[in-house]
């Protein structure tokens, strides 16, 4: 594991008992494990020929826009239902008990477009999925998918179906 991992802390028992939560935070808070974080998450994908870096809410946010001023390429919001301004199509999703949804604005990027996914973990899968479905509606070409961590006992990468890699910088 990389240096900055030992900024991960793990939080028992939240939200609900059971759960043992991974707290990014406290990387999030201190600027050299970030930057290598960040820098960790852009190094497979700086020859990629990318356009831009969609991230999903909200913490693919935090991710996705300092990884595509990495990168040097634009960065794309994926939001939940009535947060975008414009013209948007979306995609549902299931959740553990129910479901939600997920929305990007119509004209986004051109069709055709080279694009990297990001989000903060992969668990069960369901929104990484969805947001590559939406990918393919704006018929962009999805490069790849960028988590900073995957927690691989949850077995949401069974639901990435996407023609593209995977990549998780953490992996628990």
């Amino acid at each position: 594991m990389p240096p900055f991992a030992a900024l991960v802390r793990e939080i028992v028992d939240f939200p609900k008992p059971g759960i043992c939560f991974k707290d990014i935070s406290p990387l999030l808070a201190d600027g050299t494990g970030f930057a290598a974080a960040i820098a960790a998450m852009a190094g497979p994908w700086r020859d990629a020929g990318l356009q831009a870096v969609v991230g999903i809410e909200a913490r693919g946010f935090i991710l996705g826009a300092p990884l595509a001023r990495e990168l040097g390429i634009g960065f794309v919001p994926v939001r939940k239902p009535g947060k975008l301004p414009g013209a948007v199509i979306e995609e549902s999703y299931a959740l553990e008990y129910g479901s939600d949804r997920l929305q990007v604005h119509r004209d986004a990027l051109p069709a055709g477009a080279r694009v990297l996914l990001v989000d903060d973990v992969l668990a069960t899968g369901g929104t990484l999925a969805a947001a590559a479905r939406l990918m393919a509606r704006l018929e962009l070409q999805l490069v790849g998918g960028a988590v900073l961590m995957e927690l691989a006992a949850l077995g949401g990468r069974r639901l990435w179906t996407a023609d593209a890699p995977l990549l998780a910088t953490l992996r628990y």
